[in-house]
């Protein structure tokens, strides 16, 4: 638009003066002319970073030079287009109700001719003045949805960097609590094994290779939970979540620590993170049992319920004593994210001597 209309003003007075020359008038309507094109180039420039007042006293004065080119030249195509230029420039500077009234003011240019012919030019050029400011209201219309568009655009690619900075956190978190709770948990009955078979290494060789043949079975457990966590990155399919805990109770009565598996209620297909987080709720449940428990036995105890899913962690140790800290470890932390993340919760019970319960309960 800025380059199509200087153009045409141009084009408007090369007819202008083609139109005025039979009548002689072609200098005066030359001269007029130029000042008009030349203003309407370079003061339509300065109107549009000076404001509206700016734009206000252009279009006036460019309303007066255009009348008075009208009234050099004569009525005819070049004088009218200079005319309705002045009517597109307006819709490009002012609001649409300021420049309905420029677009009203230039078919007044025809006042004073004689009825008939002052009726016909009138008319003519009111609908020439109404198309150019429909298709001016429009490129205005669409320039500005497209500057909307823009922004929009911009804003919806910080928007997707900023979700894949989250989901990306969020991938992070969830790898670190799989491998605190999945990896941390075989490579610390590991450890206790590996130190048990050190201790009575000497006085009873039998038992210090049991404990090493137990350590090495839990390395290999921990090699499957390694590959499971990759299975599910993958989108593998698991084992179903009572095999999984019954497996994991085989591994703990295999570290020392007798623990059955109860189920409650009839067995449902369970979303991929909701069973995650229950397997890795025992995982991290079993392990602090035999770190900080001093139990005989353990349950797990899984309940499908007609809504959500829950899961207890039980043991028959020694409880938390007195006014001691509840434990809120990582293990517990993660448990904790874990849960609120799916909208579920945990809860901590213990008396003095009656063992611990954490139960975990998630929608599902």
């Amino acid at each position: 638009m800025n380059r199509a209309l200087p153009t045409l003003a141009t084009a408007a007075l090369l007819v202008m003066l083609l139109e005025a020359a039979p009548s002689g008038r072609w200098l005066p309507a030359g001269v007029l002319g130029a000042a008009f094109v030349g203003w309407s180039v370079v003061g339509f420039r300065w109107a549009r970073v000076r404001g509206r007042l700016a734009a206000t006293g252009y279009l006036a004065v460019a309303l007066v030079l255009g009348f008075l080119v009208f009234d050099a030249a004569g009525a005819g195509v070049g004088s009218t287009v200079l005319l309705v230029l002045v009517v597109v420039q307006a819709v490009l500077l002012l609001p649409l109700g300021w420049s309905v009234v420029v677009a009203a003011l230039v078919p007044l240019v025809h006042v004073g001719m004689p009825m008939a012919d002052g009726l016909r030019e009138v008319v003519s050029t009111g609908l020439a003045c109404a198309f150019a400011f429909v298709l001016a209201a429009l490129h205005v219309r669409e320039q500005r949805a497209r500057e909307a568009l823009a922004v929009a655009n911009e804003r919806l690619l910080e928007l997707g960097a900023q979700a894949e900075e989250l989901a990306t956190m969020r991938e992070r978190t969830r790898v670190a609590r799989d491998i605190h709770d999945g990896l941390g948990h075989h490579l610390t009955v590991v450890g206790m094994q590996v130190q048990a078979a050190r201790a009575v290494l000497a006085a009873d060789p039998t038992r210090a290779d049991a404990l090493l043949a137990q350590a090495e079975d839990q390395a290999r457990q921990a090699l499957t939970s390694v590959r499971e966590s990759v299975g599910a990155l993958r989108g593998t399919r698991v084992p179903r979540l009572p095999d999984r805990l019954r497996a994991l109770a085989d591994e703990s009565a295999a570290a020392g620590l007798p623990t059955s598996v109860a189920v409650d209620g009839e067995e449902r297909r369970l979303g991929e993170e909701v069973q995650s987080a229950l397997y890795r709720a025992a995982q991290e449940g079993l392990t602090n049992v035999r770190k900080h428990a001093h139990a005989h036995a353990a349950v797990l105890r899984l309940a499908y319920l007609p809504d959500r899913m829950t899961l207890e962690v039980c043991d028959d140790g020694c409880g938390i004593v007195g006014d001691a800290p509840r434990p809120s470890g990582f293990g517990l932390t993660g448990i904790r994210e874990r849960a609120e993340h799916l909208g579920g919760s945990v809860v901590v019970d213990s008396r003095p001597g009656a063992g611990v319960a954490v139960r975990v309960e998630l929608p599902g």
